[in-house]
Order: C-alpha cells, then sequence, then structure tokens
C-alpha cells in the first residue's frame, strides 16, 4: 500500500496524458502540494483531472460545463468556503452528480453530515492513494452503470406511487409534484420494490446492490432510507418498516 506522503518525499513527476473516453474528474482542492501528487498520480491511472485550488473557480468550471464530469472530488476545508456549501450548490445544479469528500476533518458529525447531502464516499486524510483510485472507480461504475439502466426505462407503478425511472423523480396518486432521487436512491427502491413484503437484511442490501458492506456504506444506507422514508410519506399503500437487528421490510399494499 502506497500513502501520498511517500510520493511528496520523494517527488514524483509524470507527463499529462489524456486519452479517448477516460472519465473526468472535477477536483477541488487548495493544499499545493497533496494537489499536485494527486492529480498526476490519477492521470497515471488513466483519470482525465480538472483541478481547482478554490471553491469559486471549481464552480465556475462546473457550470460552463457540468456534463462533462464523471465525478465530484471535494475537500472540505477551502479557503473561504466551505466544501459542504460547495456540494450543496452542485448538487442543486446536478443532482444526479456523484461526489466525494476529502478532508482532515474525521469527526463523527462531519461524516455525518458529509452522508446527509448525498455524497458516495467521506475520506480521510491521509489516506492510501490507490485506495482513493479504487473508490473513485467504483463510485463512477456505479453511477454509469445507473445510468445506462434508467436513460430510456419505463415508468413503474408501486402501489399508488409511480417511479419515472427516465427522470429519477417519483410521484403519489393524489399528491402533487414529484419527488427527486439521487441514483443510488433510484437503485435502492427499485431493489426493495423487487424484494417487497419480505425481510431482508442490511448486509444483503449493502452487498448485493453495491458489493461492499462497511461502515460508509452503511451509514450512507441509513440516509438513502430516512430520505425515502419522507418521499413516501404520503403514500397509503408503500412504506420501509424496521425489522430491528435484521434490516427492513418494503410493505406494498396492491
Amino acid at each position: 500500500m502506497i500513502q501520498v506522503e511517500h510520493f511528496l518525499l520523494y517527488g514524483f513527476h509524470w507527463k499529462n496524458k489524456v486519452t479517448p473516453m477516460q472519465h473526468k474528474v472535477l477536483f477541488v482542492e487548495d493544499e499545493i502540494d497533496l494537489g499536485n501528487v494527486v492529480k498526476q498520480y490519477l492521470q497515471l491511472m488513466d483519470l482525465e483531472i480538472d483541478w481547482h485550488t478554490t471553491a469559486e473557480d471549481a464552480y465556475l468550471a462546473f457550470t460552463k460545463n457540468k456534463a462533462s464530469y464523471d465525478l465530484l472530488m471535494i475537500d472540505v476545508q477551502l479557503p473561504g468556503a466551505d466544501g459542504f456549501e460547495l456540494a450543496k450548490k452542485f448538487y442543486q445544479l446536478d443532482s444526479k452528480k456523484p461526489f466525494l469528500f476529502l478532508t482532515a476533518r474525521n469527526e463523527k458529525k462531519d461524516r455525518l453530515r458529509g452522508l446527509e447531502l448525498g455524497a458516495d464516499d467521506y475520506i480521510s486524510k491521509p489516506f492510501d492513494i490507490d485506495e482513493l483510485v479504487l473508490r473513485i472507480r467504483n463510485i463512477i461504475r456505479r453511477n454509469k452503470r445507473s445510468e445506462t439502466t434508467y436513460k430510456s426505462a419505463t415508468d413503474l407503478k408501486i402501489g399508488d406511487i409511480i417511479l419515472h425511472k427516465d427522470l429519477f423523480k417519483l410521484s403519489i396518486r393524489n399528491f402533487p409534484g414529484k419527488g427527486a432521487l439521487t441514483p443510488r436512491e433510484m437503485e435502492l427502491l427499485e431493489f426493495l420494490y423487487k424484494h417487497r413484503n419480505s425481510v431482508l437484511k442490511r448486509e444483503d442490501i449493502l452487498l448485493q446492490l453495491w458489493g461492499e458492506n462497511d461502515y460508509f456504506l452503511g451509514r450512507s444506507l441509513d440516509v438513502f432510507i430516512s430520505r425515502l422514508r419522507k418521499l413516501l410519506s404520503a403514500s397509503t399503500k408503500v412504506k420501509i418498516e424496521n425489522v430491528y437487528g435484521v434490516g427492513f421490510i418494503f410493505t406494498v399494499q396492491d
């Protein structure tokens, strides 16, 4: 395992290279040494990196060409700005864009705030650079899979709700408006529906849906469930119930 500090000590440098079909990451990090090392290593791993040192520059870049980015990687502590607030602004422009936080702040309340904002991951400094690459690729792969699955999908009726797959939204019969869903919330809701009216273990959801059962994904699952419950609160036929110490039941009345 190689940590970022090892590259800082030995001063490795690589030529920038951009090849067709590279995934593009918007990287927001004000620490120059760390930013340079991470950018160069990720480029070596065939990722295209657009690095900015301020929230203002990153936001401007995103507004100009948000469709070009596959992932947003945001430092929480930025000069004159808060990475959490920047993530909110990105979300308002594109709620489907995946993002992760890099931070030296490892307090539980900060991790929970990141989860509540919908982050796909929360990585504490110092971090293992190869693990970062793996997490980036996993997030992009999951998101691309969701986009492919739902791009031409038809609506799905679940009790008195309608899941608009192509729009990443749901609506409830006799209730105005549509609730917005993230790609992972959409995946989760459809997974729950496929296993409706039966007990689902937490670990089975995590492993079958996202391939891992770690702390961050576990807390993410709790946040997604909480959000879905709020969206489904007006439904009279669909609800998510807790099974204490085990998992959940997605109850649907026909």
